[in-house]
């Protein structure tokens, strides 16, 4: 039979796979002697069965029931006992973490008699109401499927009648006719009583906790952080120990360094007379760990001495949970804490300085979306004060950034309005799991309660949002969707506000941003060495000297302009991997290859070709110029034709207007039948790419010419310049080798023409799934791919990027089609095998091939990886993604994971 559950000393941390990561890491400290409430973990896999096939796999019951008595016997008491009642929790834990996505019930055992026997051990009767309530509560919520809002409606009555705005305030008396109210609202909205079984409590708190893991906010959670949906997820079984039991008993969470700036010391929140849900909901505001020390000493000292341990042990920054009861420390979790982008690269630079990590192993805890993160703007502190902006008020810091947006007041609005191209800032008093939409969908998140250890601030952290808890001053009215600041200025719904992640700061008003010191570091305005450079900038630049050294792919740019190219160049990049010349065409030039298009003699071409190509070759010029002793990679025209002329409709207006009052139209009439003739339904798959260089006789030749006049100035100049010719949209190998023939007839009259040998590389922009099935015979051809991953997803999918993206993508999201958009991030099993038979068949077929990629997958972490394994020599991405790539392609070079 199949072992699915496990006491917490039978497993380790190593076991996340199987028991979750909580079980792993309660086994972990249980058999470091931590003091670890007794308890058991089923399995991952009973999960997945569970989900299934919607029953418990055989012989889960009887090995639960075999822990459960073996657990009875440990602790002296049983569940649910009258006289002596054990109470246990029942938790999610999934192989990675979740935070509040999925379910908790506490206090389960608890019922009308072992309430009494609870009181009478415990020597206080309202703790034993006030756990009875919130068993009550969480078990309705959670396993019921009661409407939470219900049960807290019946808590604010309850303040009210008593005059008081604390639960704290509540005494024995309220706390059991409030226990009965609660009993109603089951009665109410299930048809039956609160089931009073304690073991039919704990089955059907583990049934709804495997049930959790498929529960809209987990799978949309999962979604976002691209978690695997068929993990399935743990469940622990853990002796309650009560941190609500009076003043010398609390609760807290705390971080062996601080999770939001990776600044060293330890962080965290205690609250007394609490249980754990109290901390993490930020239903009352904390007070900072190091109060402890004077609350508690000898609690303060002993988890100061097992946060050493524990960091010293799992070698990182370590997010641990606990609860005093009566002066005793228990621990009740611990994990590698999730951080920001900051304190990440702040965090794996001082572990490599404190010898606990290798600097192999510090890159593996760096990642190319912090990065990006990294390199963000920040608001410019000089303009935080004036008529249009002021301060409004200070919270927590506790996820930094920048972040501008219109208040709204609850996750519907923030979504709904995002989706309208709004940028909104979700202002709520707290969070809770059922917000997650809302703070997706907005730039940032401002509460007024809770600490750095709150709901919004840990999953702000783990998502890279800008996020400000705690800001008490600020009185955040959900109900009237207003906010009050402290000398009584109002922010309706829909008013601007800015918030600083960094320094807890807000503000009415959009705050201007400027280039954050990483931004600047790439640029070469801060030296690393200089006083200027933070320990930040320090870490950054430690990283990217070593990933620059490790990787094995080249790292390009997409450029168009000697500014963009140049500026990619600063940001490290080894080339040009797309230079786009349909940009070269636009704005004033625009009426010459309009003039182009129409012309109906061969003469009226050569004119309009000469007046452009000077234009050209100097475009070019400042390109190579810019990236001088780089390959630049340069696309000859691929876009339609009609994109160049007036739009149809307008133009059809225009004649139809001069016809009746009688004007001269005849250029308009003329262009009119242009556009007509050249009109396609389907226009991205029409006349564009190689198939212009075939139809437009002289247009590929005037580029080509263009660029080896280019290289010409530039070696005469003194200069070194590697341009590369790319021909787009090729389908078939006999498309390649017309215009690869004119490209060469034109690059030996140039070369003649200057004494000079012009021996340029011709290669194709692999886009078409039969160019990619048929890359063994354009390779015989082509001295480079170039793979054009985004027209390649377009036609893999049959997807119109410019229209799916805006219509029907969400809900594909929303359903699970896709965990993350193709365009975002390369679809490996469809797009990426095809780049994987292109590189394969195509270094088959000429084994120097140079290999690239120069869609926006280029830059996307995980594409990266991908491209790495396949082989390819280079990715290249926009500017400003070009350190992302540099530190993906370094991490992905066969270093330790």
């Amino acid at each position: 039979m199949a072992k699915y559950v496990y006491t917490f000393a039978e497993g380790n941390k190593d076991m996340k796979d199987l028991l979750g990561g909580k079980g792993a890491n309660l086994a972990e400290m249980t058999n470091l002697g931590l003091p670890v409430p007794p308890g058991f973990t089923i399995t991952t896999e009973a999960c997945r069965h569970y989900l299934d096939h919607g029953s418990m796999p055989d012989g889960l019951d009887e090995q639960i029931e075999t822990h459960l008595v073996r657990l009875e016997k440990e602790m002296g008491r049983g569940l649910g006992r009258p006289d002596d009642p054990l109470l246990v929790s029942v938790r999610s834990g999934a192989r990675f973490s979740m935070p509040g996505m999925m379910e908790t019930v506490l206090n389960i055992g608890l019922n009308d008699e072992s309430v009494l026997g609870l009181a009478e051990r415990s020597g206080d009767e309202r703790f034993a109401w006030d756990s009875y309530r919130r068993l009550i509560q969480m078990f309705g919520k959670t396993v019921q499927d009661i409407d939470g809002d219900l049960f807290e409606e019946a808590i604010e009555e309850a303040k009210k009648a008593k005059g008081v705005t604390d639960d704290l305030h509540l005494d024995t008396d309220d706390l059991r006719r409030l226990v009965d109210r609660f009993k109603e609202i089951v009665a109410d909205r299930t048809g039956g009583p609160f089931p009073t079984d304690p073991r039919e409590q704990m089955i059907r708190a583990v049934r709804a906790v495997f049930e959790s893991w498929n529960a809209p906010r987990a799978a949309l959670y999962r979604r976002q952080e691209r978690i695997p949906a068929d993990l399935g997820t743990a469940v622990n079984i853990c002796s309650m120990v009560f941190g609500n039991l009076g003043m010398d008993s609390g609760t807290g969470v705390a971080f062996t360094r601080d999770p939001a700036t990776g600044r060293t010391g330890v962080y965290g929140d205690y609250l007394q007379n609490a249980q754990g849900e109290d901390v993490v909901a930020g239903v009352r505001n904390t007070v900072p760990l190091t109060d402890l020390e004077r609350i508690d000493a000898h609690s303060h000292e002993e988890l100061m001495g097992i946060m050493n341990t524990l960091e010293n042990h799992y070698r990182d920054l370590c997010d641990i949970e606990f609860t005093i009861e009566r002066g005793k420390l228990w621990m009740l979790q611990t994990r590698v804490g999730k951080r920001t982008a900051a304190a990440a690269f702040r965090i794996a630079d001082q572990l490599v300085e404190q010898g606990m990590i290798t600097l192999d192993e510090a890159v593996q805890r760096v990642t190319g979306d912090q990065l990006a993160q990294l390199m963000f703007p920040r608001f410019d502190e000089e303009a935080t004060s004036g008529d249009d902006v002021h301060p409004l008020g200070r919270g927590m810091n506790a996820s930094p950034g920048a972040a501008v947006g219109k208040a709204v007041f609850d996750s519907y609005t923030a979504v709904k309005w995002s989706r309208s191209g709004e940028r909104v800032i979700l202002c709520r008093r707290e969070t809770n799991p059922d917000d997650l939409e809302g703070m997706i969908a907005a730039e940032g998140i401002l509460t007024s309660r809770g600490g750095k250890t709150s709901h919004a601030a840990v999953v702000a952290r783990g998502m890279g949002k800008t996020c400000v808890c705690g800001a008490e001053e600020l009185d955040i009215d959900t109900k009237n969707r207003r906010m009050t600041a402290p000398g009584g200025e109002v922010v309706e719904e829909g008013d601007v506000i800015s918030i600083d992640g960094t320094s807890g700061l807000v503000y009415l008003g959009e705050v201007p941003v400027v280039d954050s010191p990483v931004v600047r570091y790439f640029e070469g305005e801060i030296d690393p060495a200089s006083d200027q450079a933070d320990d930040l900038v320090r870490s950054v630049d430690r990283m990217m000297h070593y990933v620059d050294a490790a990787r094995r792919m080249y790292v390009r740019a997409n450029a168009d302009t000697p500014e963009d190219a140049a500026r990619a160049r600063r940001m490290g990049a080894q080339g040009i991997g797309l230079c786009r010349t349909e940009h070269m065409f636009l704005g004033d030039r625009r009426p010459l290859v309009e003039r182009l298009i129409l012309a109906d003699t061969p003469e009226e071409q050569r004119e309009s070709l000469s007046a452009l190509l000077p234009l050209q070759r100097e475009d070019f010029g400042g390109i190579l110029e810019a990236m001088d002793g780089l390959p630049v990679t340069v696309r000859l025209l691929d876009p339609p034709l009609h994109e160049f002329l007036p739009d149809i409709t307008e133009l059809s207006v225009r004649v139809a207007v001069a016809e009746a009052r009688g004007e001269d139209h005849e250029n308009d009439l003329r262009v009119l039948q242009a556009v007509h003739r050249l009109h396609e339904q389907n226009p991205m798959l029409g006349l564009r790419g190689v198939r212009l260089g075939l139809v437009v006789p002289g247009l590929f030749t005037m580029q080509v010419r263009a660029i080896a006049e280019a290289a010409v100035d530039r070696i005469r100049a003194g200069g070194r310049p590697r341009p590369e010719i790319m021909i787009p949209l090729v389908g078939t190998v006999q498309e390649l080798e017309i215009i690869k023939d004119d490209a060469q007839r034109v690059l030996r009259e140039v070369g003649e023409e200057a004494g000079l040998e012009l021996e340029l590389p011709v290669g194709t922009m692999i886009e078409l799934p039969r160019a990619a099935l048929t890359a063994g015979q354009i390779a015989e051809n082509a001295e480079f791919f170039s793979f054009g991953t985004n027209d390649l997803t377009q036609t893999v999918w049959g997807f119109s990027r410019d229209d799916v993206e805006a219509s029907f993508f969400s809900a594909y999201l929303e359903k699970g089609v896709f965990g993350v958009s193709p365009f975002e991030s390369l679809d490996v099993d469809g797009v990426g095998r095809l780049v994987r038979i292109a590189a394969e068949e195509g270094r088959a077929a000429r084994p120097d091939i140079k290999l690239g990629v120069c869609g926006e997958h280029g830059g996307d972490p995980a594409s990266v990886h991908f491209f790495h394994k396949v082989g390819l020599d280079y990715v290249s991405c926009s500017p400003f993604r070009v350190p992302v790539a540099r530190l993906e392609a370094g991490r992905a070079a066969g270093l330790p994971r």
